[in-house]
């Protein structure tokens, strides 16, 4: 194809897929106790798995799936959330309670979180002393965490955090629109189907 205009191979408008594909990266880091799991931007533009379906929430479910990490459909959702995500946090707070979780979070979130009238249990930061909130990680008590930081301070002091979640097989999300995706792959019923990736591409060759 080198050497030849995309007009003479017949791509003269964007194709645009009647179906949705997410990407997820699959990190060994469980192989690698206590260390840190945040991703930078490299790291989180790798991808060794892929969902398809219908819709965005069913193709993020399905990568998730794909990467090994079910998403827990109820018990304790832990939050921990830096200031500029504190109003997002609470509607995902609200979608999590719909969909039968409880909460907690950590003592700055948890009065957000109660601001918006939800019922909210307040822990403490590792640096405020125990029982704190990576205890709750380690008595199997947390079923999803969300944990987003900024700063070079901040993202170390709760490395801890994400590091006994990772350890404990805690499904977890570091950003807040992870967690909208999460949500919404919980309030929609999966679509179930299977689609090879032949019948994808004849699909788009279709359209």
């Amino acid at each position: 194809m080198a050497g030849q205009s995309l007009e003479s191979q017949g791509f003269t408008g964007e194709v645009v897929p009647s179906y949705y594909s997410v990407k997820e990266a699959v990190l060994p880091f469980n192989k690698f106790p206590g260390i840190d799991p945040i991703l930078g931007p490299e790291m989180k533009s790798t991808g060794e798995v892929m969902g398809t379906g219908p819709t965005f929430a069913d193709a993020f479910a399905k990568a998730q799936l794909g990467a090994g990490d079910v998403t827990p459909q109820s018990g304790l959702a832990l939050f921990s959330v830096r200031d500029a995500d504190k109003a997002a946090a609470v509607e995902v707070a609200k979608r999590l309670v719909s969909t039968g979780f409880t909460l907690a979070a950590t003592k700055g979130t948890a009065k957000a979180l109660q601001q918006a009238g939800l019922d909210v249990r307040s822990v403490n930061k590792v640096a405020e002393g125990r029982p704190h909130i990576v205890d709750l990680i380690k008595n199997d008590e947390a079923s999803l965490i969300i944990n987003t930081t900024e700063g070079r301070t901040a993202i170390l002091d709760s490395a801890s955090i994400r590091s006994s979640a990772e350890q404990h097989q805690v499904f977890y999300t570091t950003t807040l629109a992870a967690a909208e995706a999460i949500c919404m792959s919980m309030e929609q019923e999966p679509d179930g189907q299977v689609r090879r990736l032949q019948d994808l591409h004849v699909s788009l060759a279709n359209e």
